[in-house]
Order: C-alpha cells, then structure tokens, then sequence
C-alpha cells in the first residue's frame, strides 16, 4: 500500500502592517475598485490572514463589501 503525500497549503505573505492603517482611511463601499482586491474571483472576502488588515479595518471591509454589493458595485457569486 502506498502512502500519501500530505497536501501543502499555498502560503501568502502577508503585509507586516494593516493597509488601511498606514494609509490612513477607512474601507468605503463607494469606493469599489479598492474593494475588488480584497474579494476573491469567486466572489467571497478573503481573511485577515490573506490580506493583512487588522481586525477593525477587516470588519469594516466586510461590513463595505456588503454594502456594495447590494448596490451592485460588486457580484454576490462569480458570473459563469
């Protein structure tokens, strides 16, 4: 019986300090095209961890991505 090589996960360096606190803003919903780099091509917000934001500014992401997309400045799901 052959054994299994285990799964190695794709690591993603991580920024050493939020990006919003650097820059000194707050995620908003109008602005949509700083929103995209943050939501996967698939649509769905990626983690803290992926994108270094500290955990106010990450829920705030989350709360902007919501927003916009109810406004439909961003998709729920992917377009196939």
């Amino acid at each position: 019986m052959k054994r299994k090589k285990p799964q190695v996960k794709k690591r993603y360096k991580t920024p050493d300090h939020c990006p919003f606190c650097v820059a000194i803003k707050d995620p908003d919903y109008k602005d949509y095209n700083t929103l995209e780099k943050y939501v996967s091509d698939r649509a769905k917000i990626f983690g803290s961890m992926r994108t270094g934001t500290c955990a106010k500014h990450q829920r705030m992401l989350t709360k902007a991505v919501k927003r916009a997309r109810h406004l439909g400045l961003l998709p729920f799901a992917a377009s196939i």
